[in-house]
């Protein structure tokens, strides 16, 4: 593998063995940078490593990991710490996304998509936090979506869930300002993976591929948050956010 801006340096990525998450690990790997890689579906976990070593990158950890049990997330991030040496960016992508009507979706879906995506994200960030600390840096990478700009008819505890990981990171940023510990924001538009394969419609959809490289090129460039891609999402997340309550009701 040739030396690159990575070469040396370490990410920690949960949800990893699907989706962005998969597709942030390839990219990763191919940067030169040693992984540590946690989903609760270790068999898929071990065919990445078996694939991303054979095609030359440092040897992978893995590990399943459940993100809403929080003890089982300290004990993880010490396990890939000491397998390591130190962890220089925490990418927190887990989540789970089901889509129903207020009253409607069954209360257990929704209570699922809160315990991953907020108390799970959390779980995480907190690992996180205690690990850069001890070790004097680090850059925390939190995966929002552009469903946290505003809430959309039968996205209401997907997009709330979203909206928690935004406003909870921003509290991160602030309090960590001026330290050796980085924030980055990152809300992706419709990128081709599993979790809205099932939408009926997939505005401006983005192929995996290009959105895990867009993904992994802005975490290099240290931004403190963007939309993924930046156009058109950057402007149409915020015309979400004020379009009258009458024209979002139609989009049901």
């Amino acid at each position: 593998m040739s030396l690159q801006a990575g070469a040396g340096k370490s990410v920690f990525i949960t949800g990893a063995s699907s989706g962005l998450g998969r597709q942030m690990a390839i990219e990763f790997s191919r940067r030169g940078y040693r992984l540590a890689l946690t989903a609760r579906r270790l068999d898929a976990l071990k065919a990445l490593q078996a694939e991303l070593e054979k095609e030359g990158a440092d040897p992978v950890f893995v590990a399943a990991l459940d993100v809403t049990d929080d003890a089982s997330v300290a004990q993880v991030f010490a396990n890939a710490r000491a397998q390591l040496g130190a962890l220089d960016i925490v990418v927190a992508n887990a989540g789970i996304g089901h889509h129903g009507a207020i009253g409607k979706l069954p209360f257990a879906k929704v209570r699922d998509i809160i315990n991953t995506n907020v108390i799970g994200f959390m779980a995480t960030v907190e690992a996180a936090m205690h690990c850069f600390r001890e070790q004097g840096h680090g850059h925390l990478v939190g995966i929002s979506s552009v469903a946290a700009f505003r809430g959309m008819p039968g996205g209401g505890a997907y997009g709330a869930s979203k909206a928690a990981v935004s406003t909870y990171l921003e509290s991160l940023r602030a309090e960590t300002h001026n330290s050796p510990i980085l924030v980055t924001t990152l809300s992706p538009g419709f990128i081709d993976t599993p979790i809205n394969r099932a939408a009926k419609s997939r505005p401006f959809v983005t192929p995996v591929e290009k959105g895990g490289k867009l993904l992994v090129d802005l975490i290099e460039r240290k931004v403190e948050r963007a939309t993924v891609p930046r156009w058109p999402w950057a402007v149409v997340a915020r015309l979400m956010a004020v379009l009258p309550t009458g024209v979002i009701a139609k989009l049901r």
